[in-house]
């Protein structure tokens, strides 16, 4: 294999004190007003939203199980638009992350598997800590991880320490990624909480911030010290800050509340394990790293940061195709029929969602059935299955899809050509035209 395939990801974090969403949020994302991905031919391949201090009182907690919470609705709301795709989202409280992919991208996604980590309180509450999601692209491992670590500028040893807690506790099935830093690219974002060493007040770090002494606050910098000293993070990268510190700010405006001490809280920092791949070199290559002032509802800054990664462009394996379809009808059962190449190994587990045509979430299926009540024939090689859904499947006329889940991988291994529901009457198709499928 060769890698020649670059991948855009696009990454957010930020801590919006437990407000609910209340300004745009396509701005942030590239596609407002002023927005660069409007002017340029290629969109984001995949966005990675880490979010802190969602509100989570209890009723907040039961609805989100439930449905989506308000803020990963915002910008999925804003990424459909664009033909993006809700992936997953794994939430610990307040902390929230969640990926989103373009649709063409969908079926060369696998092995996706969500962690989290309890810091708070000597790791009994959630208020504090980590979540995470690895999966594979294109054939190269990647693991997200959104954190929020102890507050206050004299804690940095339990800061320290929630990040040593954090790596020995999340464990992956996969084997050779069992652990956040065994896979090809790590990608640590978060609100880490970091402060300035102690030597300035709020009001002379506010000077210096109106200077442009930005170097000199670096300087002091508590998560650039404990990297260089290899007491934690010393094992990723970051790319310095040429943005001001992005906390803390008073409530709807970009003025520093002066009785905490402005600091670079909110961050994101990366790893790449260049050569683990024989005669190949992975790389990351960082094209951002900037705050987004203009948002004011919370009082930190949101930041973003960019990568190009290099994957590999003729990954091909485990892939459910599925075959020509007959004419579905609305109200009735229906069946489709579907292959498995020879290295997908199903489980009990795995299951063929209906889905309508332009889903925004991989959870908006309206119907499901488990794989295994498919019928089997043909060869070890090149197995056709069938599989009946129930008469409640789909109850609106319409274009559908089908879409094959591999409950050990997480991901999804086929995805049908659109197709139409009809609906017969008496006997009889109506006058809704039904468009073939392929």
């Amino acid at each position: 294999m060769k890698i020649n395939m670059d991948i855009w990801l696009y990454m957010v974090t930020w801590n919006v004190a437990t407000r609910h969403p209340e300004e745009d949020l396509a701005e942030m994302l590239g596609f407002g007003t002023s927005g660069k991905h409007k002017v340029q031919e290629r969109l984001p391949d995949i966005f990675a939203i880490g979010l802190q201090e969602v509100k989570s009182q209890p009723q907040n907690i039961l609805m989100d199980a439930i449905f989506d919470d308000p803020w990963t609705n915002a910008y999925r709301d804003v990424l459909a638009r664009w033909d993006y795709v809700k992936v997953k989202t794994i939430r610990l409280q307040g902390l929230l992350l969640s990926l989103f992919c373009l649709r063409k991208h969908l079926l060369h996604l696998r092995d996706i598997e969500t962690q989290y980590t309890r810091t708070g309180l000597g790791g009994m509450w959630g208020n504090k800590g980590a979540v995470t999601i690895r999966l594979s692209i294109y054939g190269c491992s990647v693991c997200l991880v959104n954190c929020h670590l102890t507050p206050h500028d004299h804690l940095l040893q339990e800061r320290i320490a929630d990040y040593n807690n954090i790596i020995k506790s999340q464990l992956f099935r996969a084997k050779e990624t069992s652990n956040i830093f065994f896979h090809d690219y790590v990608f640590w974002i978060g609100d880490m909480n970091f402060r300035l060493v102690d030597g300035y007040s709020a009001e002379e770090i506010d000077h210096l911030i109106r200077k442009g002494e930005l170097m000199r606050l670096l300087d002091k910098d508590q998560l650039l010290q404990v990297m260089s000293s290899g007491e934690a993070f010393s094992e990723l990268s970051e790319q310095l800050p040429t943005f001001p510190p992005t906390y803390k700010f008073e409530f709807h405006s970009s003025r520093y509340d002066l009785k905490r001490r402005p600091s670079w809280t909110d961050r994101i920092l990366y790893k790449v394990n260049a050569n683990v791949y024989e005669n190949l070199t992975l790389q990351a290559e960082q094209v951002s790293y900037r705050s987004v002032e203009e948002y004011v509802q919370s009082d930190h800054k949101p930041v973003i940061g960019e990568f190009i990664i290099k994957v590999f462009s003729d990954y091909y394996e485990r892939v459910v195709e599925f075959l020509p379809f007959e004419l579905w009808y609305v109200d009735e059962e229906n069946s489709a029929s579907y292959t498995l190449s020879g290295d997908v190994q199903p489980t009990l587990w795995d299951w063929i969602g209906v889905f309508k045509d332009g889903f925004t979430s991989l959870d908006d299926y309206l119907c499901y059935v488990y794989a295994a009540r498919s019928t089997v024939s043909g060869n070890s090689n090149c197995r056709v299955k069938k599989v009946d859904f129930p008469d409640t499947a789909v109850r609106e006329v319409g274009p559908y899809r089908l879409l094959y889940f591999s409950h050990n991988s997480g991901s999804v291994l086929g995805m049908s050509e659109a197709f139409e529901v009809c609906r017969r009457d008496n006997g009889q198709l109506t006058q809704f035209v039904c468009r073939d499928s392929y």
